[in-house]
């Protein structure tokens, strides 16, 4: 693989510990003559030399060839929403909870980033979705998600009613809390605590996972990446929501339709030579290792 030599760090360093590893990223990059760029917001938060450069989050992304992103999943999916704009790999240090997108530890940061900086790594595209609500055969609001697009009341413990559609085939329609459209990626995320299954992120596919449904044949459905999927909210809801990572919201009227599908643009996951999907999940699940 291509080294990389011009290389973007960015976080949220909202605790000592993310200023840290950001701090000594920053001072040991730049004593071994990488190129590198802060992005302006991170670099406000950190005490660092004056002669460190800085770039808004978008020129970064035109600029760099590989993202750096302290912080936990929140933070890595926020940078992803923007960075897939860009040709631009992305890799991630973890400083949150479980860390399902960032690979690097961070009392251990410097060797492997530096292995993946010199071109020991491999690539792996993650597709993400997109959200568009249909008012009255006109666009009324869109946004994208790396996890899931989420169809929910703006009430709390609400049920509401709605159909689905797959490729304008009609599934079902249904009572229920909402709907979850999770990406492989997103699987392990909202939708495997509302039950549905864990999608390999090399697969082409999305999964549907009903949230508290009023049946109980109601099973996750999985379907090909590529779908179009179709909600249509009943007229006799209330105001509902769309909800992209559980950050972009949009209303939803009664009788409007939803409309999710792949987002034309993928994101440049960037891993350390010995990265294992299997073993990510028996370290952040706690499942038990082999007996011998």
């Amino acid at each position: 693989m291509s080294a990389f030599t011009k290389i973007g760090l960015l976080g949220k360093a909202d605790d000592r510990g993310t200023q840290l590893t950001l701090e000594t990223i920053t001072t040991a990059l730049i004593h071994r003559g990488f190129a590198l760029c802060l992005e302006a917001r991170t670099a406000e938060q950190l005490n660092l030399p004056e002669e460190v450069e800085t770039l808004s989050l978008q020129d970064l992304g035109e600029w760099a060839e590989i993202a750096v992103v302290v912080g936990g999943d929140g933070n890595m999916l926020g940078a992803a929403r923007a960075l897939c704009e860009y040709d631009i790999g992305v890799i991630g240090v973890n400083r949150g909870n479980l860390g399902f997108l960032t690979d690097l530890d961070p009392d251990e940061v410097m060797t492997p980033l530096l292995s993946v900086l010199n071109g020991d790594y491999h690539v792996e595209e993650r597709f993400l979705l997109s959200a568009e609500v249909i008012n009255n055969g006109n666009s009324s609001g869109t946004g994208r998600a790396i996890n899931e697009i989420v169809l929910h009341s703006d009430k709390v413990a609400h049920m509401i009613e709605f159909e689905l559609y797959v490729n304008d085939h009609f599934v079902f329609s249904q009572r229920s809390d909402g709907l979850i459209c999770a990406t492989p990626t997103g699987s392990t995320a909202y939708s495997l605590s509302g039950g549905g299954p864990i999608l390999h992120p090399g697969l082409d596919a999305m999964t549907l996972v009903t949230m508290f449904p009023h049946t109980l044949s109601s099973r996750p459905i999985v379907v090909d990446g590529n779908s179009e999927v179709r909600l249509k909210a009943a007229f006799d809801n209330d105001l509902l929501q769309i909800s992209c990572d559980g950050h972009v919201r949009m209303t939803v009227h009664p009788g409007d339709d939803v409309i999710i599908k792949k987002y034309p643009k993928a994101l440049r996951m960037i891993h350390p030579i010995d990265h294992n999907y299997y073993h990510v999940l028996r370290n952040k699940l706690g499942w038990g290792s082999r007996l011998f």
